[in-house]
């Protein structure tokens, strides 16, 4: 069976926001962070070099103990030895994800709403990536942004773990933490971030505190 997602921050090394940098060594400087689930989203990589990246990215992992995952792309995930996929609402569909992955590598797939997550457990997904919960520059994303009050409902009402997406970074992560999601996807406040290994535990410690606040209650 796959494994499951720790809490915590879900880093995703992105072509698009640091173009500059490349994906396997952002993702060096996610794991030295303590990143533990990293995403690899390469939309303007040809596809040779986008596999050798991924490549090299799982084996940098697999020496973390973490979990790479590949964006939409399930072929490189298989070239690549990656730990599964994630696919959004426009790529593949997920139980044709799922067949081609196999039962043993991790399947996440975008949800904007409880009944959506709940359709994607049915489908065989192991994560609900659901979103937007704020406004982001990173992608174009044609949904209305959520907020903490709708990310908790969505939350309770979903079979599957929650990893929150867009918009996250260290003013807003403890309350997606409070808010009951498992992990949060942070893509720009890490990557252009001036120390990203220190954004990296700065994040996962506002986190923490989140989690402790949900546990805690009110009061």
């Amino acid at each position: 069976m796959p494994r499951d997602l720790p809490p915590g921050i879900y880093g995703l090394c992105d072509d698009t926001v640091r173009p500059d940098l490349p994906a396997e060594r952002q993702a060096a400087l996610l794991l030295e962070g303590g990143i533990r689930v990293l995403q690899l989203r390469l939309k303007r990589t040809p596809a040779r070099e986008a596999v050798a990246a991924c490549r090299a990215a799982v084996a940098a992992c697999r020496a973390a103990g973490a979990i790479c995952l590949v964006n939409d792309r399930v072929d490189w995930a298989l070239l690549s030895g990656a730990d599964g996929v994630h696919v959004g609402d426009e790529d593949l569909p997920p139980e044709d994800a799922r067949a081609l992955l196999g039962p043993s590598r991790l399947l996440g797939v975008t949800a904007r709403n409880a009944g959506m997550a709940r359709a994607a457990a049915r489908a065989g997904a192991d994560y609900a990536g659901v979103g937007p919960v704020f406004a982001t520059a990173t992608k174009r994303v044609d949904a209305e942004v959520m907020g903490l009050e709708r990310l908790a409902a969505v939350v309770r009402g979903s079979p599957l773990p929650v990893v929150a997406i867009a918009g996250i970074g260290l003013a807003n992560v403890e309350g997606v933490a409070a808010a009951g999601a498992r992990m949060a996807a942070v893509a720009s406040d890490l990557l252009r971030a001036e120390d990203v290994p220190a954004r990296a535990r700065a994040l996962a410690e506002r986190f923490a505190l989140g989690r402790t606040r949900r546990t805690l209650g009110p009061g």
